[in-house]
């Protein structure tokens, strides 16, 4: 096997299971603190706490159904894009393969949650006076940051391309 390839498979694959345990930890603790706490809400300060909710849905929320043929379509589905994702990360070779990376080690995060626990454990929440952001996981930071960072790089490089 070749060596850049090899080198590649092992860097992609460090980033994608530090992201996945970095997720995995943040959710393990934070079920067993409240858990055993026996309260649904960690206040931190005024912007921010932690409040445990179970995510039927995909990213925020979004789509919560509770027919299971529904939430098995939306699975198999965000499988199917993992694979394109795959994909992206081998045919790639520039700086977009790390925002496919940050977006893949996430959303397996959130994937394994899907098959394991039958929805994904959200706790960040974020708010201002009563204006309260959708609450996500630490998973959802890194598909969110790695989505923002692949458009911004698509700008660019298309800005250059056609220049």
């Amino acid at each position: 096997m070749n060596t850049s390839l090899m080198k590649k498979i092992i860097i992609c694959t460090s980033i994608i299971l530090t992201i996945f345990f970095l997720d995995r930890i943040s959710k393990i603790y934070i079920i067993q603190f409240i858990t055993e706490d026996l309260n649904s809400s960690i206040y931190i300060n005024q912007f921010l706490s932690f409040n445990l909710v179970w995510n039927k849905g995909i990213a925020f929320g979004l789509f919560s159904f509770e027919k299971s043929f529904i939430y098995n379509f939306i699975t198999i589905l965000i499988v199917i894009i993992n694979l394109i994702i795959l994909y992206l990360i081998i045919i790639y070779k520039d700086i977009r393969v790390y925002f496919f990376l940050m977006i893949m080690g996430g959303s397996l995060g959130n994937l394994f949650d899907r098959l394991y626990y039958k929805s994904v454990p959200d706790f960040i929440d974020i708010n201002y006076q009563e204006y309260h952001w959708f609450i996500f996981n630490v998973s959802d930071i890194f598909i969110t940051f790695g989505v923002i960072c692949l458009i911004i790089a698509e700008l660019i490089m298309n800005k250059k391309n056609n220049e």
